[in-house]
């Protein structure tokens, strides 16, 4: 029997109820079809049988799925265990309450169940002697190419079960030419890109930073089928894991022709004691096929991201102005206000008062200190909080602040009076993390949740006029040890530290659904699926020099769409790397994201001033395009040809913003020409440079191109810009404007 199933799935954190309004979907069903518009994923579920992985890529038709033995399949267990096969690499692994070290699971039932605004299907596993159950979950979106993955583990043996490995899904890729694409990095050098061939043996992506996830490492890959990755063409898979803790991706190259794909919470020193009947959820995987290359799979997740997984992501961002590089934690009420004055005379919508604002008895005037009291020091803003706001509310822009709810310092008045909140091991000191005294809060404990969703409920009850809440997380887990947890459950820190977060959030979110916040973490550390669907976008990295920013943003948007990728135009010399780059880039760069400013505008010539205000209202023409068109990445700054292209197209394709950045500067150097994507082949398209500085326009200024002549030839772009001399520089970039000529 075939069963075609399309289900949309906006998953928000398991509900563990999950036996609830499950329907069957047939006593003795074979052959499951997941569907998503030009997707399928095909499983055997026999009942009594081993499940079997039958295949995922390119939508079939029902005859196409009855073919798929003909052709040849896998013939691999969806969701493989451990210890009656103990040689292969495995998803999941268990203790029984007898010492029993095997699992054996079989298919009982085949069931689909609505869960809100999505479908769920369920293969459900037991084993075939104790009452130990899996339940392999798979959810799509109707208009979305992504298919989720997740599983419930449950049990009602007598006493607990140690689980020691609980992966959220398994993929098996077909042996080949396969590359994997991941991104890497570390503290102000976020988001790399990495590419190269999986060969035979281990590959292990993994991070164990406890709080924040994505500094080092990425839970997010891509596996290209036909070789070396292209950006617009050729089979790509991309597998985002949705979860803000620590996590482990493996990939097992063996004999038996198939790459295989875990990923799932990082099991190290986090062996769960599983009490009788309760579920224990995995978070998802989220999987999604393309023909149309890498970018064809960015398109995927940033859709699906906009849609599904990002707080408020139909929802145009505000251009911004940070103090955090303007004044640092020199925080004073006339610096704030005329900051302020500043960014409203530009044209922007909003100002965010960073750090340095708080703390009584131990003043914030550097990082070493009041974490966790979060009083504002009068001696520093007289008229409070409130007093600032209401200065925003007269230069007609809205007011955002920092805070740090998760952590404490050493020298505070929280660590004073309760000593017991904070991670440290029995027996021993806890190390200190930023600035010599900070600490993590544990969040596995209920009076911690509840001690941070007040920093929240405070400020936002007090103040209900705060618009954007900077929420930052500037230290790792640096010891194992929960004050809170007993004895025999110390390994469920991480587990617990996550799931108190998501809780803490939930109610913040549940009280205040409109507040815009962003997920910093020393930079680029919460850029994941896991923490965005309560939050509105996260700072891609704590540098903002242009030139860098051109390589973290462009392995960024790999999986995360520009709305959500907070880029801002900073001083020069830049204040990480003391590179001096002209505004110009400056500006171009942070045009292909949430476009924001990092700078003292009093520190700025009446010129530069008033080349922000221009592009600030040209940035506000664009700003549909780019935080909700698709994107095409043209030239990679990785492929070092010497310069950088990406564009924007609106789904209707009717408008365009194309980007190109010169990367590196040579005499007499020879560039090659970007060729266009995503255009309408038969719809002719008016150029527009936007933020121009050359004494004369481009020779195509104003002229009209078809689709299929900037896909096929594109237009060529100076090397250099036609200014004065005293203002030439060895930097070059453009943006263009694309509109559908009617």
């Amino acid at each position: 029997m075939i069963f075609l199933i399309n289900m949309k799935l906006t998953y928000k954190h398991l509900a563990l109820l999950f036996t609830a309004c499950m329907v069957p979907v047939g006593t003795f069903a074979e052959i499951v079809h997941i569907s998503t518009p030009k997707t399928s994923l095909v499983v055997d579920a026999e009942k009594g049988k081993d499940a079997k992985f039958l295949y995922y890529g390119n939508k079939l038709s029902a005859s196409e799925v009855d073919d798929l033995r003909s052709a040849g399949v896998p013939n691999l267990r969806i969701y493989p265990s451990y210890g009656m096969s103990t040689v292969s690499e495995t998803a999941v692994g268990a203790v029984h309450a007898d010492g029993n070290m095997t699992l054996d699971l079989v298919v009982d039932n085949v069931s689909r169940r609505k869960d809100g605004n999505r479908d769920v299907t369920t293969v459900a596993l037991k084993d075939k002697h104790y009452p130990f159950f899996v339940n392999v979950n798979y959810g799509t979106y109707p208009d979305e190419d992504v298919i989720e993955t997740w599983t419930e583990i449950s049990h009602q043996e007598k006493g607990k079960v140690a689980l020691t490995q609980f992966a959220s899904g398994y993929l098996p890729v077909r042996y080949g030419d396969v590359w994997l694409s991941q991104l890497y990095g570390s503290w102000a050098n976020e988001g790399r890109v990495d590419e190269a061939p999986l060969n035979h043996g281990m590959k292990v992506i993994k991070n164990k930073d406890g709080a924040r996830n994505s500094h080092t490492s990425h839970g997010e890959v891509m596996l290209s089928l036909d070789g070396k990755a292209r950006e617009n063409e050729g089979r790509v898979i991309g597998a985002a894991l949705c979860y803000s803790g620590n996590y482990k991706l493996r990939f097992d190259t063996d004999d038996s022709n198939y790459h295989h794909f875990f990923a799932g919470i990082n099991e190290e020193n986090s062996e769960y004691n599983l009490p009788k009947n309760e579920v224990f959820a995995t978070p998802p995987l989220a999987l999604t096929y393309s023909e149309e290359g890498l970018s064809g799979v960015s398109r995927n997740f940033h859709k699906w991201g906009r849609n599904h997984k990002l707080a408020h992501g139909d929802k145009q961002r505000k251009i911004l102005l940070n103090s955090w590089e303007g004044v640092y934690f020199d925080i004073n009420e006339e610096g704030m206000a005329q900051m302020m004055d500043d960014i409203a005379s530009m044209g922007g919508e909003l100002f965010v008062m960073d750090d340095g604002w708080f703390g009584v008895k131990y003043p914030r005037n550097n990082d070493s200190t009041s974490l966790g009291d979060w009083t504002v020091d009068t001696r520093k803003l007289p008229s409070g909080i409130q007093g600032l706001i209401d200065t925003a509310k007269k230069k007609g822009i809205k007011f955002g602040i920092w805070i740090e709810p998760e952590m404490t310092n050493t020298l505070s008045e929280l660590y004073e009076k309760h000593p017991e909140y904070i991670i440290k091991p029995a027996n021993r000191e806890p190390n200190l993390g930023r600035g010599g005294t900070q600490l993590v809060l544990d969040l596995g404990n209920p009076k911690v949740q509840d001690l941070v969703f007040h920093v929240v409920d405070t400020l936002m009850t007090k103040y209900p006029e705060l618009d954007y809440i900077k929420w930052d997380a500037n230290a790792p887990i640096m010891n194992h040890g929960s004050q809170y947890l007993t004895s025999d459950n110390q390994s469920h820190l991480y587990i617990e530290y996550h799931r108190g977060f998501e809780k803490v959030l939930d109610r913040i979110r549940a009280k205040y659904p409109d507040v815009t916040i962003q997920a910093c973490a020393s930079g680029g550390g919460r850029a994941n699926y896991g923490v965005l669907p309560w939050f509105d976008e996260f700072w891609v990295s704590d540098n903002t020099d242009a030139l860098q920013r051109v390589y973290m943003q462009w392995g960024t948007s790999y999986f995360f769409p520009a709305i959500a990728m907070a880029s801002h135009i900073s001083a020069a010399p830049n204040h990480q790397t003391f590179r001096t780059i002209p505004l110009k880039y400056r500006i171009d760069v942070a045009m292909s994201g949430r476009l924001g400013m990092e700078i003292q505008p009093k520190n700025m010539t009446a010129e530069e001033i008033d080349m922000c205000r221009k592009a600030i209202a040209e940035y506000k023409d664009i700003r549909p395009v780019v935080q909700f068109g698709d994107i095409y990445r043209l030239l990679s700054p990785y492929d070092k040809k010497g310069a950088a292209s990406l564009m924007y197209v609106t789904p209707e394709k009717d408008k365009a913003v194309y980007y190109w950045w010169k990367t590196e500067t040579f005499a007499n150097q020879q560039l090659p020409r970007v060729t266009m994507a995503g255009l309408d082949p038969d719809k002719n398209y008016k150029v527009h440079e936007l933020n121009r500085i050359d004494n004369k326009p481009l020779s195509y200024e104003g002229k009209s191109f078809s689709g299929k002549f900037l896909m096929s030839n594109g237009l060529e772009m100076p090397l250099g810009h036609k200014v004065d001399y005293n203002k030439r520089n060895d930097y070059a970039s453009r943006v263009l404007l694309l509109e559908e000529v009617k």
